[in-house]
This record gives C-alpha cells, structure tokens and sequence, in this order.
C-alpha cells in the first residue's frame, strides 16, 4: 500500500508541478478537472444518504464558479464580479429544481446539494486565484509543498510514534504524535520557503506555517466527515493507493483559501 502511494506520487508530481509552472488555461483545465471528479465523487458521497442531489446544477456552479476566478484575475475591472451573480443564479436555479421534487425532504435535498457544490466551487477557485497572481507560481509552490509536508510528516510521525488518538470519531487514525510531527515540519518548510522564495520576513514565514498548519488537519477532517456519513472509507478509488480525488485534495481545500488571504492581506497584490 505503502509503495503503491509512493510510486503514484511520484508519477503524478512533475505533472503538477509542470501545470502549475504553466499556469494559464492549462492551470485551469487541471482545477477545472479537478472540481469535475470531486464534485461527482462528493455527490455519491451524499447520496449515499438517501438523499438527492442535483449533480448537474453542481456541475454549473463548481465550473463557473472556477472559471469566474479566472476571468475575474486576467484582466477584468476590478469592479465587475462574476461571482455574486454567479451565486445568485446557482441559488434560484436550485430552488425551482426543489420545487419540482416529488421527495420527503425537498428542502434537505436541496440545502445539501447547493452546501456540497458551493464547498467545492469556492474553495477550488482559490487555486486559480492564486496563481493568477503575478508571482502565483511560487505562491502555489509554497502552498503544495507546506500541505504535502504536512500530511507525510504526520503519516510517518503518526506510524512511529502514534498513540494518543486526536480525533476518533471522524479519522480513527490521526494522533496526536502525528498531528505535532506534521505542524513541525509544515511550520517549518513555511519559513523555510517562504523566505527563500517570497522573501518573507521570518515572522511572516511562521505566521503563514502556523495557519496553513490549523488548516491542513481541518480541510481533512471536513471531508472525512461526509465520508463517514455516508459509511466509507474512501471518496473513491480513482487514484491507486491514494483513494478519490477528494481524498486527495481534501486539505488542500482549506490550504489554499489560507495562502490566497494571507498573500492578498498581508504580502499585499
């Protein structure tokens, strides 16, 4: 399990580095795939609760909401938004489906579909956010590299020295030896890079190390949680030995909104 992790690790890496290197609408071809697979897989994922989802209109809002990002940075006045408008009709085109539902419980079918596509479309924009920036790749370098740090520093950690259980009722697995290991060294791969890349003040590397640290066990969490609803393990099998493309992607969602801000507010455009 272990090797195969390793091994599909390493033949997907140069192909997301050479993405993000690229940027433009190679960029967002791949964030765009990317939403399309997650939103199918997070669909499955509440259906397995009984519940219906609209996975077209989710299909509508996740794409939009990633390309409106995009437009949004390339050149567009500031003043115009794409994305307000964008929500508006999401919101109202997903109410007329639930008035036409002939379900026990239109209104949950409903909250959770356009909750599940929102989630997914909002959170994702942010990669496209990011790189449009005029030193977005290496912002985005930075992001991946912390959140991937992360999560094996807290693999490993958690393996040899596991014991304590963090959080048991969404991830029976993570500890709190894992959780530690993997913040040490996300924190410091922040700095670390952060001031190699960006030339970030120290403090500033470690400020951004510790938020992408409370992020990265959070963006984690937040789709086990909807795994564990819905009874499985995994959000699929798409990637060999890494699972569904949520799994995959989980912390980055919550990784990445975090280093948009934090480059927007405090480094500044």
């Amino acid at each position: 399990m272990l090797r195969t992790r390793v091994l599909t690790a390493l033949i997907l890496l140069p192909v997301i580095l050479a993405l993000v290197y690229l940027g433009g609408l190679p960029w967002l071809a791949a964030v765009i795939l990317v939403g399309v697979l997650s939103w199918r897989e997070m669909a499955l994922l509440l259906r397995q609760n009984t519940l219906r989802i609209n996975q077209a209109l989710g299909y509508f809002f996740v794409v939009g909401a990633i390309g409106a990002a995009f437009v949004q940075e390339s050149g567009l006045p500031k003043e115009i938004a794409l994305f307000p408008p964008l929500l508006a009709l999401t919101i109202m085109l997903s109410l007329v489906w639930a008035l036409c539902l002939r379900s026990e419980h239109p209104t949950l079918d409903w909250g959770m579909s356009l909750a599940g596509a929102l989630y997914l479309g909002f959170t994702l924009s942010h990669f496209v956010t990011l790189r449009e920036r005029r030193d977005g790749f290496l912002w985005v370098l930075l992001a991946l590299t912390v959140a991937w740090t992360f999560d094996a520093a807290a693999f490993f950690a958690g393996r040899a020295w596991g014991r304590h259980k963090w959080w048991p009722r969404l991830s029976p697995k993570k500890t709190w030896e894992g959780l530690i290991g993997g913040s040490i060294a996300g924190i410091i791969v922040a700095v670390l890079m952060g001031y190699w890349l960006l030339k970030l003040p120290l403090w500033w590397g470690l400020l951004l190390g510790i938020l992408a640290a409370l992020a990265t066990p959070a963006g984690d969490l937040a789709v086990s949680l909807f795994k564990r609803q819905a009874g499985v393990k995994d959000s699929g099998n798409l990637i060999p030995g890494h699972g569904g493309m949520l799994d995959r992607i989980d912390s980055l969602l919550f990784v990445f909104p975090v280093v948009t801000y934090f480059a927007l507010f405090v480094v500044g455009s």
